[in-house]
């Protein structure tokens, strides 16, 4: 038996709550505001515990084949490429969490940062 966190109400792992994050991928993005609010609610995290949970569904996420994107409303693409954050996923992990820490993990808006397949947004 493992002292694995899991969800409140299902009891599922978040080794699997995790996985079914970037499983999404294939259909549409997959926001910050989507999975952060889950984590906080659903596993009762503190602080640095959702801040590992979030660094670990980034990385599945980008393991997946994703990249940082936002809305391409008002232009000619659905998604637009967030290359700020880098190419190598340790350094779009870190910044992406840097950038959170600096509203004092707060709430995403849905309106901000997701991550989508390159042929979702190529």
């Amino acid at each position: 038996m493992t002292n694995e966190p899991r969800d409140k109400r299902y009891g599922t792992p978040l080794s699997e709550w995790i996985m079914e994050i970037p499983a999404e991928l294939p259909v549409d993005a997959v926001g910050l505001w989507q999975f952060i609010p889950a984590a906080r609610e659903d596993f009762d995290f503190d602080e640095e515990q959702l801040i590992d949970c979030v660094r670990r569904v980034l990385h599945a996420l980008i393991d997946a084949g994703a990249k940082p994107v936002r809305s391409g409303k008002g232009t000619d693409h659905a998604w637009i490429e967030q290359t700020q954050y880098g190419s190598e996923p340790g350094e779009i992990v870190d910044k992406i969490i840097n950038e959170w820490a600096g509203w004092g993990f707060g709430e995403p808006m849905a309106g901000g940062l997701w991550f989508a397949l390159p042929e979702l947004f190529g």
